[in-house]
Parts: C-alpha cells; sequence; structure tokens
C-alpha cells in the first residue's frame, strides 16, 4: 500500500469540505475527479476543528472500504453523528478546520504486555487496544499534542476503551499499531 502524495492528501481534504458543504450547507457543488488511489482500502479519519478545539472525529480504522466511500462517511458522520457533540450547522462551515488522517493496516504490538512502551514511537503510532468486548483508538497526533510518552500514550488508549489505565500489562488486553498520513487546511 503506497502512500499519498501531498496533492492526493490536498485532494482528500478538499473533497472532505465538498461533502460538508453538500451535505450539511445544503449546496449542489461537484466533488473533484478522483485518481485510482482512492479505490483502494484504506483506514481513514475526518477530525474537525474549530478555534483549536476539537469538534467531531469519526472514521475508519481498518480498511473495510474504499478510500473515496469512507472519507466521505467520516466526514458526514464527525460533523453529524460524532455523540460527543451537537450536529455541526451550516454557518459553523467556514468556520471549521477539516484534517484527514490516512490510515496503515493495524499490527499487533507483539511480546509480552510490560514491555509494549518500548513497541509504541510517539510521533508514528496509533494505538487501537480492544478486551473485554470494548475497543479503543488514538490517532498519532494525539500524544504529541498532549505531551504524552508511550505509557500514558498506552493508559490514555485504555481510557479511551472504557477500560482502566493500565489494562496494557494485560496478556488478555490486545494492543495494535498503526501509521497515519496527516492532511490538513491552512
Amino acid at each position: 500500500m503506497h502512500a499519498l502524495t501531498e496533492e492526493e492528501g490536498a485532494l482528500a481534504v478538499r473533497v472532505a469540505r465538498r461533502v460538508l458543504e453538500n451535505h450539511i450547507g445544503n449546496l449542489q457543488g461537484d466533488c473533484p475527479a478522483l485518481p485510482p488511489v482512492f479505490r483502494d482500502k484504506r483506514g481513514v479519519f475526518v477530525t474537525l476543528t474549530r478555534d483549536g478545539e476539537l469538534r467531531g472525529c469519526i472514521g475508519y480504522p481498518y480498511p473495510t472500504h474504499s478510500l473515496e466511500e469512507a472519507l466521505c462517511d467520516a466526514a458526514i458522520s464527525a460533523a453529524a453523528r460524532d455523540p460527543r457533540f451537537p450536529p455541526v450547522r451550516a454557518p459553523e462551515l467556514p468556520l471549521l478546520r477539516i484534517e484527514i488522517t490516512v490510515l496503515s493496516p493495524p499490527r499487533p504490538l507483539t511480546g509480552e504486555p510490560e514491555a509494549r512502551p518500548s513497541g509504541v514511537e510517539v510521533g508514528k503510532h496509533g494505538l487501537i487496544v480492544q478486551g473485554y468486548g470494548r475497543s479503543g483508538l488514538l490517532l498519532p497526533q494525539v500524544p504529541v499534542e498532549w505531551g504524552w510518552d508511550s505509557r500514558e500514550f498506552l493508559d490514555h488508549t485504555c481510557l479511551k476503551a472504557g477500560l482502566p489505565a493500565g489494562c496494557w500489562k494485560r496478556k488478555d488486553v490486545l494492543v495494535f499499531t498503526f501509521e497515519g498520513q496527516i492532511f490538513g487546511e491552512g
């Protein structure tokens, strides 16, 4: 799976913006033509911020849909279906900043659980923690924004899953890493 070029990443951001303008702003603009890479199955997250504060973030952690389909659905979901926030309204659209994170396929973090922090590279890896019927994901940019080390990153991913901090030390809790290409407006 090849990395997106800067031009393809910028195009992904423009597509997300157009989808939001059409869906929320009731505009009827055409989406730009997409190169073949957008037909590849990819994981992707769309993050919306307003004045530097999170306004919505939803995506597909696994490559189950084409990048085009996942991107369009994630954009709408981040704006309208993130349960942490009220739906975005049309007057807000110009105030939002869109960020796209295109994911590599998640890989299990192998080895003994106590050694997991040494397998996590802050600023490069995103994390998924799964256990007890729960799952949580944090994107690679999150620990950088908060100044966390790899242990704190693991703890916060456990908390995101609704599990206790430190549960990553258990053998019956799975940890996956992935990488992300980040593209944004501005």
